[in-house]
């Protein structure tokens, strides 16, 4: 591997040689964090999509449930009602 500054350039210029590495040492840096902050916000998205399904799976049962709490709550106050007016009417003591 050959390197961007040789030698002889170093010995010429060394902070202006050290000062070209360190701007090649954080253009790698740059892209290295750009390729990881993509990955992550791939994952991310993967995540997001099976959280999204099982909370629409959740809203499914939750949606059922509800509907049976209301239909056993009509059938208790009905069942309520009834009992009061056989008590009324003294069939029940």
């Amino acid at each position: 591997m050959k390197l961007p500054v040789n030698f002889e350039q170093f010995k010429k210029s060394p902070v202006a040689a050290i000062a070209f590495i360190m701007l090649l040492a954080v253009g790698y840096l740059y892209i290295d964090n750009r390729i990881n902050y993509t990955k992550q916000i791939e994952k991310c998205d993967v995540y997001l999509e099976r959280c999204e399904k099982s909370v629409n799976k959740l809203n499914g049962k939750l949606d059922h449930l509800e509907e049976r709490l209301r239909k056993s709550d009509s059938t208790l106050a009905r069942a309520v009602t009834r009992l009061e007016v056989l008590n009324e009417l003294g069939v029940i003591k």
